[in-house]
């Protein structure tokens, strides 16, 4: 097994880069996936951008200046979800910023994930800012393990601040989109 981990590696490390095309209500962005430093992490966003997953999925949630709650670390992101009723594959392991060496700069994709490391599964976010709090080791999350990063935008940062700036709820939770941006497709570029 060990042999046959080595060759997919070695393969990955040599593969061309993976394109992702977001089609969004805010206009098209698309994204790098780095398979080769982060491997598990991409083979599970491309999982779900293969089964059309993030079709009719959504922006949900927007992070700036004026909806941070976290003051001590704060962030800039915005995140998105698959659409409601597509499959699941449940949670994969945290591919730390630390092992990968992605940084989450501005324009990075990474993993959403709860409290526990090991949680992240279909929901993504898009830093809009340097944010290295998010990097292994980072303040962000009490445990100090960080988010898993794996792309990064090589076009339409304009649409991932456009979506950004949308507008919020105005009571509740004001890191809810209001409307959320939708994503009317996502796929591999040929």
């Amino acid at each position: 097994m060990t042999l046959l981990l080595a060759i997919v590696s070695m393969f990955l490390q040599t593969a061309a880069p993976v394109v992702v095309v977001f089609e969004t209500a805010a206009g098209n962005f698309e994204v790098s996936v780095d398979a080769a430093r982060a491997p598990g992490t991409a083979a599970n966003f491309l999982k779900y951008v293969d089964d059309g997953a993030y079709d009719n999925g959504y922006f949900h949630r927007t992070v700036r200046p004026d909806t941070e709650t976290n003051t001590v670390t704060p962030i800039q992101v915005v995140q998105a979800s698959r659409a409601q009723g597509t499959r699941s594959y449940g949670a994969i392991a945290l591919e730390r910023t630390s092992a990968t060496g992605i940084k989450h700069l501005a324009g990075t994709l990474s993993m959403a994930r709860a409290a526990a490391a090991d949680s992240a599964s279909s929901d993504f976010f898009v830093c809009v800012t340097d944010t290295p709090a998010l990097d292994f080791g980072g303040a962000r999350n009490p445990d100090g393990q960080g988010f898993a990063a794996f792309a990064q935008v090589v076009s339409g940062m304009d649409v991932i601040k456009k979506i950004q700036m949308s507008p919020n709820a105005t009571t509740g939770n004001t890191q809810n989109l209001q409307p959320r941006v939708a994503i009317l497709k996502a796929y591999r570029k040929k």
